[in-house]
């Protein structure tokens, strides 16, 4: 009996300092610590709260959804029911889209770092003419709205007979001005350039240069570049509804618009003989928003780190 109360009185110690941590509460005082405490929990509730939603919307009926509590649970049943009939009727068409968002995703990520890198790279250590002239324009670029391009590359895709392929959705993607710039502050900032003269000595080429040192150095950048591409990509809808007008070649953004406007799951009151409601058009979004919460939770320590990419110069 003791040992458990000696093991509970522990337990409260720990979680009485994870609480209220004497080092930071005498730094910014109980009246500072209480406040920053307060608003950090605020936040929590306002952004996560709609998440919480929206894990338990497809466990509940249509008519539930009104009746019950907005956090409660329904029933493995209604999940189940949800499921099955989001199978049934747009089964097929679903894997197709995912398949077609997979392939559009992977394909254009691949581009994108593969250009990405080696222009970083050769912006950092090369000294060739127009060198500023490249690094402004890729600045500005970066900053330009991506509106603005929108006319331009849609007629060039139409020049190159691309419009309704694959490829429309893919080509413009490997365009990535923001990589660039950031593959050049982290080269720039993170090897002294005195490792590569030493490497040029032994005989290495500029390829080798990147190939061997700064693509293995490179990891935490190749994490962070993947996820926000992966991110940006996967839920792309706005370039790819522009360029495809076939339902075979629609990624997931896309197929969940269609969905929505011939079934009532996202718009109430609109007749249609396809029984999706808002359970099922939960489940959709959930099922949309699931690969990139994996790839996060995936690369998450890269993120984390990679996003200080320049922020120390020595």
């Amino acid at each position: 009996m003791s040992l458990k109360r000696g093991r509970l009185s522990n337990t409260m110690t720990v979680w009485k300092e994870r609480l209220w941590p004497r080092s930071v509460v005498a730094e910014t005082g109980s009246v500072g610590y209480v406040l920053r405490l307060g608003a950090l929990i605020a936040t929590a509730l306002f952004f996560g709260l709609p998440l919480i939603w929206l894990l338990l919307a497809p466990s509940k009926s249509n008519s539930e959804l009104i009746t019950l509590s907005p956090l409660a649970f329904g029933s493995v049943e209604n999940l189940r029911q949800a499921f099955g009939t989001l199978i049934k009727y747009f089964g097929d068409d679903f894997l197709r889209w995912t398949a077609n968002t997979g392939f559009y995703t992977l394909a254009s990520v691949i581009l994108a770092l593969a250009f990405s890198l080696p222009a970083g790279f050769g912006l950092a250590f090369g000294r060739f003419t127009g060198r500023k002239t490249i690094l402004w324009l890729t600045m500005i670029l970066m900053i330009m709205p991506g509106a603005a391009l929108t006319l331009p590359m849609f007629l060039e895709m139409n020049l190159l007979k691309l419009i309704n392929s694959p490829w429309a959705v893919i080509l413009p993607a490997a365009f990535y001005p923001f990589g660039v710039y950031l593959c050049y502050i982290f080269f720039a900032s993170n090897i002294p350039t005195e490792v590569l003269d030493a490497a040029r000595v032994d005989g290495c080429s500029e390829f080798q240069l990147f190939w061997y040192i700064g693509l293995p150095l490179s990891r935490t950048l190749l994490g962070l570049l993947t996820f926000l591409l992966f991110t940006g990509l996967w839920n792309n809808y706005y370039w790819p509804s522009l360029v495809l007008s076939s339902p075979k070649y629609f990624n997931l953004p896309m197929g969940v618009q269609h969905i929505s406007i011939s079934t009532n799951a996202f718009r109430m009151g609109v007749p249609s003989s396809i029984p999706l409601h808002r359970p099922e058009g939960a489940l959709l979004v959930l099922l949309l928003a699931l690969p990139v919460a994996i790839i996060f939770m995936i690369s998450q320590r890269y993120v984390a780190s990679g996003a200080m990419t320049g922020a120390v110069k020595e």
